[in-house]
């Protein structure tokens, strides 16, 4: 019997530039995790019972543990304070991530450095949830956010292993040509990102069309089996060859 999709949610972190597209912060997964190992994703996790409680003691929507996941996932793996009210000062935030790699409670870790979520911070992009069972299944949550102004990124080096900054077009070609690995959801999400000259641009798409749950299935265009999404979610391609397609 195949095991129930993991709930996760993950952030699409924007860096608005002058005279050219956005930065997105991507980070590389370690080869040895066994879900898409080596593989270059958005900072995201799993949703953990803490965040459902904090999310429920907060009043937060039916979302909102999926917002608290990749607020605390992004603190965790990027030491970005998104979605944190006022933004800490550096030593705070580095205390803060120390805090939660060492699996104290995100609630706790709140309340005594004073700070609250702001949840709005985050804008529903998309939800993804695969149906194979080569490996584990995760039922993910996109969301939207700026980075802080000025904020810097380091890498956690232990699940990931190298992080930056890139526009969508420039890590599709890296990966075209061989220099990066990308997971279908990942390369899906990346042409319809590379869509937007900037952070307003992609939320005002993202909140035209609804949250609908995509699951890729097969199909077979010119004789040829492909793995496609479906066409009225805002993706600019929704289908690759199947001999193509990285699934994770």
């Amino acid at each position: 019997m195949a095991s129930a999709p993991i709930p996760a949610a993950t952030l699409v972190v924007f860096r608005d530039l002058r005279d050219a597209p956005p930065d997105l912060l991507m980070v590389e997964r370690a080869k040895a995790m066994v879900f898409a190992g080596g593989a270059m994703v958005f900072p995201g996790g799993r949703i953990d019972p803490g965040d459902h409680a904090l999310a429920a003691m907060i009043g937060a929507g039916d979302d909102g543990a999926a917002r608290i996941a990749a607020i605390r996932e992004t603190i965790e793996e990027a030491g970005l304070a998104i979605g944190l009210h006022p933004i800490p000062p550096a030593a705070t935030l580095a205390a803060i991530r120390a805090r939660l790699h060492g699996g104290a409670p995100f609630a706790a870790i709140l309340a005594d450095a004073g700070l609250t979520l702001d949840l709005d911070a985050l804008v529903p992009f998309a939800r993804w949830l695969p149906d194979h069972r080569t490996t584990r299944i995760f039922d993910t949550l996109f969301f939207l956010a700026r980075a802080p102004e000025g904020a810097a990124a380091t890498v956690d080096a232990t699940e990931n292993v190298r992080l930056v900054w890139t526009g969508a077009a420039a890590l599709l070609a890296e990966a075209d040509a061989g220099r990066a690995t990308i997971i279908y959801p990942t390369r899906r999400t990346l042409e319809r990102l590379a869509l937007f000259a900037d952070h307003d641009a992609a939320v005002a798409q993202a909140r035209a069309y609804p949250i609908r749950t995509i699951t890729p299935f097969v199909e077979t265009r010119d004789g040829v089996p492909h793995l496609c999404i479906p066409d009225d979610l805002g993706y600019p391609v929704t289908g690759e060859a199947m001999t193509r397609a990285q699934r994770g």
